[in-house]
């Protein structure tokens, strides 16, 4: 072969290596493949600054702004609010207002000037109003962990139920959300039923603890009638006994409490093994605030009454436990999660991310959008101004500029959003050209 032949071949085989290292993505230290970023999707055309949006029939109403409205925007932890909003995109990839941004989220790279170009390309801000209110009130949240075991021990005697054997749910139609009528019940399974004109039992929708929220009646089958369910009381009066399948049991009921409360949480047994529980279903008994009710009774300043206030008194005051806990008819009952160390199930159905994650009111706010929450950080007092995800809720969660901030698991996050209720500003983002909803 002559020199310019062989310098030819090596040429050729060098351009054929370089190619092939372009077709193949990179690796990362961690082993998984690293995004690079395509041709960027059409991002739509954005809706003008100024435009205000009133859903009918809603208390909401939504402004359309520029970036540069949103308190330290420069400054936000982009590529940590591009991670929790990929895992809304395992929900929200198939429809078709998110499918571009979804994919373009996929292909961004993980870099803060890549993730703040993303969602200042593919995204307007909407300021949130309720009642004619910019400022609403943000709670915090957690997933707790809590002393327990397999077993009853003399330590672990309180049980942690799944979903009893007798529990009955029905799909309310939003129509009789506000009625006070007999309906006709008919059993389809175990756990589950129908308003149906054939069904052999009754049910009188003035008993039922309902509201403009509620989308099913949860209840119980008693003779030809089906009632609501137990209360918290009864239960702790022994309602569910070899009713329930027991998934664990706590060495602390108010530990097991504020666990119904939060709506997840994990059992660390003796041996240090975890059991990870998650929201199955509940009785549906509106939350009732048992911190309102201590003020009330002069037990606590109402200042004092954050979960570890409420903790200590009733440390002190076990007399008074069942008193002050009975004060909350809601329950929930649990479910056996694979424990992943990924965070907790919300009510999108994706893993919650502890700062970047929060719970809202799906009537104003489209589950699994990026939100920007403007409020007070519980610990420094100073301004906590965050790009997170809405991927969960809860009933204590109403109103158009509410927002529970998922702070993690543990301890430590359980005292930071214990002493989180503050004022606060919301805005929603939503793809270009998508207007707000009202979803009753």
């Amino acid at each position: 072969m002559t020199r310019t032949a062989l310098l030819r071949h090596t040429l050729s085989a060098l351009a054929a290596a370089v190619l092939a290292a372009c077709t193949t993505k990179p690796i990362q230290p961690d082993g998984t493949p690293s995004v690079s970023a395509g041709v960027p999707l059409p991002a739509g055309e954005r809706i003008p600054a100024g435009t205000v949006i009133a859903p009918s029939g809603s208390s909401a109403s939504y402004k359309s702004v520029d970036f540069s409205a949103l308190p330290q925007w420069p400054q936000q932890q982009f590529a940590e609010s591009l991670k929790s909003f990929l895992n809304s995109c395992s929900r929200l990839k198939n429809q078709t207002e998110w499918q571009n941004v979804c994919t373009q989220a996929a292909q961004t790279p993980r870099t803060p000037a890549a993730a703040r170009q993303f969602f200042e390309r593919y995204f307007t801000p909407w300021q949130v109003s309720g009642n004619n209110r910019l400022d609403g009130t943000v709670t915090g949240y957690y997933e707790p962990v809590m002393r327990g075991d397999t077993r009853p021990t003399a330590q672990a005697r309180f049980p942690v139920y799944g979903i009893p054997a007798d529990f009955v749910s029905v799909p309310l139609p939003a129509h009789l959300r506000g009625s006070k009528t007999t309906v006709r019940i008919q059993q389809t399974g175990t756990n589950s039923g129908q308003i149906s004109p054939v069904g052999n039992l009754t049910a009188d929708l003035s008993s039922f603890p309902l509201n403009e929220r509620s989308s099913a009646l949860k209840g119980r089958i008693a003779g030809s009638r089906f009632v609501p369910y137990h209360t918290r009381n009864e239960i702790n009066g022994g309602a569910l006994d070899n009713k329930a399948p027991i998934l664990g049991y706590a060495d602390d009921p108010v530990e097991l409490f504020f666990m119904q409360v939060q709506g997840s949480g994990r059992i660390q047994t003796p041996d240090g093994r975890y059991i990870r529980l998650g929201y199955a279903d509940k009785n549906d008994y509106p939350y009732t605030s048992i911190g309102r009710y201590m003020a009330d009774k002069g037990y606590l300043p109402l200042a004092q009454t954050t979960m570890q206030g409420i903790k200590a008194y009733i440390r002190q005051n076990p007399q008074r436990m069942a008193e002050i806990l009975g004060q909350n008819p809601s329950y929930v009952f649990f479910r056996i999660l694979e424990d992943n160390n990924d965070g907790p199930i919300g009510a999108l159905g994706v893993p919650l991310t502890g700062g970047y994650s929060g719970a809202v009111d799906r009537r104003y706010i489209t589950l699994g959008a990026p939100i920007f929450v403007a409020t007070t950080h519980p610990e420094t007092r100073y301004g906590l101004n965050r790009l997170m995800i809405a991927q969960d809720t809860g009933s204590a969660i109403r109103g158009a500029v509410r927002v529970d901030y998922f702070w993690g698991y543990g301890d430590e996050a359980g005292r930071t959003a214990g002493k989180m209720k503050h004022t606060g500003y919301v805005w929603q983002l939503l793809p270009n050209g998508v207007p707000p909803q009202y979803r009753p």
